[in-house]
């Protein structure tokens, strides 16, 4: 009797501790998503690495891809790269990986990638997530609603070196010094095709794909209010907020990646 109790014990004991172990466990997702995380102008996949890593953490299937010309691969940059050239970087990747129910989003510049590549491959994604990004109309270019300040300040910079270069890490909201050092050390030069090449849609902007705007409301950029009054006048946006920067990916990785979640979350339990 006292062995058999003695047992009990032992038993209780362990299943307390593998109880606690499981609770130290990052929390998963109850239905994993995939997402894949479209990077801004000047930007690569490196921005994204801390809201990946906290992804994974919950159990999602994560994607980072670096656009043709930018990050890891600027040595590809040439006046051929355009808007079609990294729409087909994103559309390959959903393809040769055979990815399907795609939570896609898209930073900044990335917001008019995505939106192409929801007008070619509408059935492999879920849900479109546009983050503090821009929106254009169907046959305009980058440049069409930018200030003509903003326009001859870029073109100038594109006059000089043949790309368009990256603005400071302050000018995405990035204060923290060691972290607008890390940004710094990773910007490339934008290529300078993708400001002239216009965007064609055959279907209305996002395909049918129910749409999220993420607007960060730290240190608003003056070229994405017109984007963002087109989607607070829009009944067909979800619209949420974020407290911080434009680079929202790397001043506030934990509030992005728990509002991606969620977003994920409800677009599964409705569909």
């Amino acid at each position: 009797m006292k062995r058999r109790i003695l047992l009990s014990g032992a038993t209780g004991i362990a299943g307390a501790s593998l109880a606690s172990a499981a609770l130290a466990q990052p929390a998963r997702a109850a239905q994993p998503s995939t997402f894949v995380l479209v990077h801004g102008a000047w930007h690569g996949g490196w921005c994204w690495s801390r809201v990946a890593a906290r992804l994974r953490e919950r159990g999602h299937a994560v994607y980072t891809p670096t656009l043709t010309g930018l990050g890891e691969r600027r040595h590809l940059i040439s006046p051929q790269v355009n808007l079609d050239t990294h729409v087909e970087d994103v559309v390959n990747l959903l393809q040769f990986e055979e990815l399907e129910r795609v939570v896609l989003v898209g930073h900044s510049y990335a917001g008019i990638v995505i939106s192409g590549v929801a007008d070619r491959v509408p059935q492999r994604l879920r849900q479109l997530v546009y983050l503090d990004a821009l929106l254009l109309e169907p046959g305009k270019s980058l440049f069409s609603d930018f200030p003509p300040a903003v326009i001859e300040q870029r073109l100038k910079a594109i006059r000089e070196t043949g790309a368009a270069a990256a603005l400071p890490p302050a000018a995405f909201g990035v204060k923290d010094p060691a972290d607008a050092a890390w940004v710094a050390r990773h910007l490339t030069p934008q290529p300078v095709g993708t400001y002239l090449q216009p965007l064609l849609l055959k279907a209305p902007l996002g395909n049918g794909l129910p749409k999220t705007y993420i607007e960060c409301t730290g240190d608003p950029i003056a070229t994405l209010e017109p984007t963002k009054a087109r989607v607070r006048a829009d009944a067909g946006w979800q619209l949420r907020t974020l407290a911080t920067g434009h680079d929202a990916m790397v001043t506030a990785p934990a509030a992005l990646s728990e509002l991606l979640t969620d977003l994920a979350a409800s677009a599964a339990s409705s569909s």
